[in-house]
C-alpha cells in the first residue's frame, strides 16, 4: 500500500512539474508576443496600492477614502445645473498642475471662464484647452492625449454636450435614438485600457435628465447611456445646499453656498460617504473654511466661545478671522492639514503620537447601517 501511494505521489509531482513548465512557457510566449508586463502574478507587482492625486479639497479627499482621485481611473461628476460640478473639476486641474503635472480640458460646452479658472488656482497659460466641433472629435482628442502618456489629467465638460456628428449634420427635429449612448459606449471601450496603462485621471462631467413616466423611485438619470456608469471607478453627485451670507456690509448678500458631494460609487474605497464644502462665488472651495471645521471636530484646533486657537495660540475671533489667519500663514495651514490627513490615514505620519487627540465625529457621513430604499437603489447604480 505504501509503495502504491509513493508511486502515486511521484506521478503527481511529475505531472505538477510538467504543468508548471507548460505555464512558464505560456507566460514567456505571452510576454514575447505582447510585451513585458502583459501578464504577471499579482504578488509580483511592484506597486499594488492605488496611487491617488488630491482632489484639491480636504473634505472630499476624506470622503473618497483613498485620499483623492485614483490614478488610471475614470471619474464621473454629475449634478443639477450650477451645483459646482465644473468648480470641483477645476480644483482637480489646479491640483494636478500644483503637483507638476499636465492637465487638459475638453470644453464641449464652450463655456469655460478663464478668469474664474485662474481664481481657483489654475495656470491657464499651461492648461491644454480644446473646444471640439463634435462629440467624436472631442473623444478622439481626449484619446490621443491619454495615449501620449504625457498628460496627467483630462477633463471632459460635459458628456451631455458631446453631440454626435450625425446629429450636427442633420436637421433640428430629426430622431437619433441611442446615437450618443453608442458613441460613449465605444469610447469607454477604447479609452479604459489606455487610461489605466498611462495612469491618467479622466474626469467626465455630466448633467441630469429626468425619465419620462416614472411614478415611483428616482426619476433622475444622466445622459450618454449606461457605459460611463459602469466604467467609472468613482461617481460623485454634487448638490448645492444652503446659501452662505456675507459679514459686515455684505450680511444680506449671498457670497457662496454650502455644497454636498456624495460618493455614490467607489471601487477603491468604501462608498456612500458625503463631504460638505463651502463654494465661495468667484473663489471656489474655501480650503481654510473646511480645514477649520474638520480640525475643530478633531480637536486639533481648539474653540472656546468665538475664539479659535492652535497650539495654545489664538488664531482669530470668529471663523472669518481664523480663515484669514490661516490664509496669511500658509505654514500653519500646511501643518494642520498634515495632522488631519494623518489622523484619517490618508498619509503616514513620522510620529503619530503628536497628532493623536480625542476621538471626534467624522466630517463625512458614512451610510453603514442603513437599509437602502428603492430611491437609493436606483440612484446608486454600478
Amino acid at each position: 500500500m505504501a509503495k502504491k501511494q509513493k508511486k502515486l505521489d511521484e506521478i503527481s509531482k511529475k505531472f505538477g512539474d510538467e504543468r508548471q513548465k507548460a505555464l512558464d512557457n505560456a507566460l514567456k510566449n505571452i510576454e514575447k508576443d505582447f510585451g513585458k508586463g502583459a501578464i504577471m502574478r499579482l504578488g509580483e507587482r511592484a506597486e499594488q496600492k492605488v496611487q491617488v492625486m488630491s482632489s484639491g479639497s480636504l473634505a472630499l479627499d476624506i470622503a473618497l477614502g483613498a485620499g483623492g482621485y485614483p490614478k488610471g481611473r475614470i471619474i464621473e461628476i454629475y449634478g443639477p445645473e450650477s451645483s459646482g460640478k465644473t468648480t470641483v473639476a477645476l480644483h482637480a486641474v489646479a491640483q494636478a498642475q500644483k503637483e507638476g503635472g499636465i492637465a487638459a480640458f475638453i470644453d464641449a460646452e464652450h463655456a469655460l471662464d478663464p478668469s474664474y479658472a485662474a481664481a481657483l488656482g489654475v495656470n491657464i497659460d499651461e492648461l491644454l484647452l480644446s473646444q471640439p466641433d463634435s462629440g467624436e472629435q472631442g473623444l478622439e482628442i481626449a484619446g490621443k492625449l491619454i495615449d501620449s502618456g504625457a498628460v496627467d489629467l483630462v477633463v471632459v465638460d460635459s458628456v451631455a454636450a458631446l453631440v454626435p456628428r450625425a446629429e450636427i449634420d442633420g436637421d433640428i427635429g430629426d430622431s437619433h435614438v441611442g446615437l450618443q449612448a453608442r458613441m460613449m459606449s465605444q469610447a469607454m471601450r477604447k479609452l479604459s485600457a489606455s487610461i489605466n496603462k498611462t495612469k491618467t485621471i479622466a474626469i467626465f462631467i455630466n448633467q441630469l435628465r429626468e425619465k419620462v413616466g416614472v411614478m415611483f423611485g428616482n426619476p433622475e438619470t444622466t445622459p450618454g447611456g449606461r457605459a460611463l456608469k459602469f466604467y467609472a471607478s468613482v461617481r460623485l453627485d454634487v448638490r448645492g445646499n444652503t446659501q452662505i451670507k456675507g459679514t459686515g456690509d455684505e450680511k444680506d448678500t449671498n457670497v457662496g453656498k454650502e455644497t454636498k458631494i456624495k460618493v455614490v460609487k467607489n471601487k477603491v474605497a468604501p462608498p456612500f460617504k458625503e463631504a460638505f464644502v463651502e463654494i465661495m462665488y468667484g473663489e471656489g472651495i474655501s480650503k481654510t473654511g473646511e480645514l477649520i471645521k474638520i480640525a475643530t471636530d478633531l480637536d486639533i484646533i481648539k474653540k472656546a466661545g468665538a475664539w479659535y486657537s492652535y497650539n495654545d495660540e489664538k488664531i482669530g475671533q470668529g471663523s472669518e478671522n481664523a480663515k484669514k489667519y490661516l490664509a496669511d500663514h500658509p505654514e500653519v495651514f500646511d501643518e494642520i492639514d498634515r495632522q488631519v490627513r494623518v489622523r484619517y490615514g490618508l498619509i503616514e505620519g513620522d510620529d503619530l503620537a503628536e497628532v493623536v487627540g480625542s476621538k471626534a465625529e467624522s466630517p463625512v457621513e458614512t451610510m453603514e447601517e442603513v437599509t437602502l430604499d428603492l430611491d437609493d437603489a436606483i440612484e446608486i447604480e454600478e
